[in-house]
């Protein structure tokens, strides 16, 4: 039974809600492409697979590792003291702070305008203090906004060094070095071990009914780490050395993902696939396509020489010539090079509302065209080509690598993203559930609670609508160019330092410098 004091205001709480909807929907249309982006932009992955692991990490995040943070924003950043004899005030005003949140969020989503939903979050309930006469909390105390503020600036700091660091270590250890594939083979095992050993410690870590890391002890960490480490090693030498080996050396097109349980089986003359590939298809890719215009043609690309993408150079014994298309396009000759030259992208607009826009507004076929295009054209934009003559000739000056040692660092590179995910989940949840949660509460309870925990199917909710908004809504900038070695430094760096969460661009500086 709601007490008569809240019962009163239950349209506070439903404006609040559907504010809520469009707050988590347009922050997951904004904010999850900073997850995901460098995998796309890359190559590794394609945009519906991005959509469907999105949705399935986002979730988890939220859900999972959510509640911590969500406390910090509902009671962190202003004093609700002064609502104490007013739980009608204190439900306005986080209505108030949910309202402006997500109309900013959807107005620029729709402009394709790139902002920080945290930051976003925080100044409308500053804004909601100073029209409330609320104190807000400047002082440097647990979550307040001075913290806050400042994690703006530390972050981008931590980030660009971590990730300068990671991608440091690849480049110095294996890109750089004289038979670079080689050191790849030995090394990637390595790699694979230590990010499944940080997402492990991320994830025990950040659990809402973990302790700080502080009371964890350092201990109880390395221990984590340890056999984490040594143990996805042990995976790693059983199933994915055979897999790599079958596929980057035997250059077995027929191997897929999938194969990789087939563990030692695939080093054998005729190993028992199941779902085989195509025995003529491609057995590696060229993933630094990012900037290549669909109106790019062979004659004005750079001239490739030798016979496989090993053996292609530039300055140094491991860097290889730009490639078009990928590497099946060198195997096949000048002839079929030229008929499988990149073709432009049909967008949402034109694939699903050109077709039908004769049609009269409420025949099916128009009607179905409107439902496909709201359902898929957050996933089927093209960011990843453009006709600039200018980004052309920045990205023919990139590093190019061994494509066989880029593809190695794919897996790492979408464990990190994945990662990378589940940390935004955990984070940003907060930024939508934090005032629609004191607002719920207020008028549940008919008093306000300082201090009350954050129902799981709020989680669920707002971690749903974070995936949703993604794939429904999501827009994307034409993205630079990048590779999985790249990529792994950059996306590595945001899920290994959960609190550096608005620095994609500080990262990407840091691993271009030392690229």
């Amino acid at each position: 039974m709601v007490p008569p004091i809240t019962a009163r205001y239950d349209w506070i709480l439903a404006i609040t809600t559907i504010a809520f909807v469009f707050s988590a929907f347009g922050n997951g249309a904004n904010d999850v492409a900073n997850s995901y982006a460098t995998s796309v932009a890359a190559h590794t992955l394609t945009m519906p697979q991005v959509g469907v692991l999105a949705t399935i990490t986002e979730f988890v995040g939220a859900v999972g590792l959510g509640a911590r943070v969500t406390s910090t924003i509902k009671n962190g950043i202003i004093s609700i003291d002064r609502f104490e004899s007013n739980p009608g005030a204190l439900m306005l005003a986080m209505g108030c702070a949910e309202v402006g949140s997500a109309t900013w969020l959807m107005v620029a989503t729709g402009l394709g305008m790139p902002v920080s939903t945290t930051q976003t979050v925080v100044g409308a309930l500053v804004g909601v203090g100073f029209a409330s006469s609320s104190p807000v909390k400047w002082a440097w105390t647990s979550g307040s906004v001075s913290q806050v503020a400042a994690s703006w600036a530390i972050a981008p700091l931590i980030a660009a060094g971590f990730s300068a660091i990671i991608f440091a270590s690849v480049k110095y250890t294996v890109l750089e070095r004289n038979e670079s594939f080689k050191w790849a083979m030995r090394l990637i095992p390595y790699y694979l071990a230590l990010t499944a050993a940080i997402l492990a410690l991320f994830i025990v870590i950040e659990t809402p009914t973990a302790p700080s890391l502080e009371e964890f002890g350092a201990g109880k960490a390395v221990g984590i780490i340890l056999g984490v480490f040594f143990g996805v090693l042990a995976i790693a030498y059983i199933f994915f050395v055979p897999y790599f080996k079958r596929r980057l050396i035997m250059k077995d097109a027929r191997v897929k993902a999938w194969h990789i349980p087939l563990g030692p089986l695939l080093l054998r003359e005729s190993p028992p696939l199941y779902f085989p590939g195509n025995a003529d298809g491609e057995y590696i890719r060229e993933y630094q396509t990012a900037g290549k215009s669909f109106n790019d043609t062979p004659e004005a690309s750079p001239e490739i020489k030798g016979n496989s993408p090993l053996s292609l150079q530039e300055q140094s014994p491991n860097r290889v010539a730009p490639m078009l298309g990928d590497s099946s396009s060198v195997e096949k000759g000048p002839q079929q090079t030229q008929a499988g030259t990149r073709k432009r992208h049909i967008g949402p607009h034109e694939r699903f509302l050109e077709p039908h826009k004769h049609l009269p507004l409420a025949h099916p076929q128009r009607l179905w065209g409107y439902v496909r295009f709201g359902l898929l054209q957050g996933v089927t934009r093209d960011v990843t080509t453009h006709d600039s003559v200018a980004m052309r000739a920045i990205h023919a000056r990139a590093n190019k690598y061994d494509p066989s040692v880029e593809h190695l660092w794919t897996y790492c590179q979408v464990a990190s993203a994945i990662m990378m995910s589940i940390a935004h989940g955990s984070n940003d949840v907060a930024n939508a559930v934090g005032p629609w949660a004191a607002v719920y509460q207020t008028y549940q309870e008919g008093e306000v609670a300082t201090e009350s925990p954050t129902p799981v199917w709020f989680l669920v909710v707002a971690g749903f609508l974070l995936g949703a908004g993604f794939w429904f809504y999501g827009k994307w900038d034409p993205l630079y160019q990048t590779s999985p070695v790249l990529s792994f430094g950059q996306q590595g760096t945001k899920s290994y330092v959960p609190w550096a969460t608005k620095s994609p661009k500080c990262r990407l500086v840091a691993a271009l410098l030392l690229s």
